[in-house]
């Protein structure tokens, strides 16, 4: 009994071989699920090989060819995914997401306890605290010495600490 041998599997490991790292790193990319990744590129080989007869007539990159269908593909689990309201479960995806509205009460407390400051206390909280600059650089784009810089960073976060809010520093 002859045996035909398939030239297909030989071809199928080098474009695994060859391509399959970059398209799955390319595929994270797009859904941040590894195992997701690892699903949509076994599909994307599957597909290349049943079509391996357009990828050996040397018409265009394979890896190019590879990349448009493992993105179809994950564009299409996205949209599915979003049809039937499901999330991603990733590191990035599988937390509560804060509420709005805290945001808006601590932004209304925090506006309540920088308004208990002066003008000269807040701009210089803005500068080192928000703007994340030394009291150096704030001393020279406010064209005050560095000592009184430091008192009112000092002042200021004292008087905030009293009201139980601790900013970073």
């Amino acid at each position: 009994m002859a045996t035909i041998t398939d030239p297909r599997p030989q071809q199928l490991d080098d474009l695994v071989a060859e391509h399959a790292a970059p398209v799955l790193s390319y595929v994270r990319t797009l859904v941040s699920d590894h195992h997701l990744a690892e699903d949509i590129v076994q599909e994307t080989l599957i597909r290349a090989w049943r079509h391996h007869e357009r990828l050996l007539t040397n018409e265009g990159s394979v890896r190019g060819w590879l990349l448009t269908v493992a993105r179809n593909l994950a564009i299409d689990w996205l949209r599915s995914a979003a049809n039937r309201h499901e999330s991603l479960a990733g590191p990035d995806r599988d937390r509560a997401e804060p509420d709005h509205a805290d945001a808006v009460v601590a932004t209304a407390e925090a506006t309540a306890l920088l308004s208990r400051l002066s003008t000269e206390h807040q701009t210089v909280l803005l500068h080192t605290t928000m703007a994340g600059r030394t009291a150096l650089e704030t001393s020279r784009i406010l064209g005050v010495p560095v000592g009184t810089i430091k008192s009112r960073q000092h002042y200021a976060l004292n008087v905030l600490r009293k009201s139980r809010i601790r900013p970073e520093r």
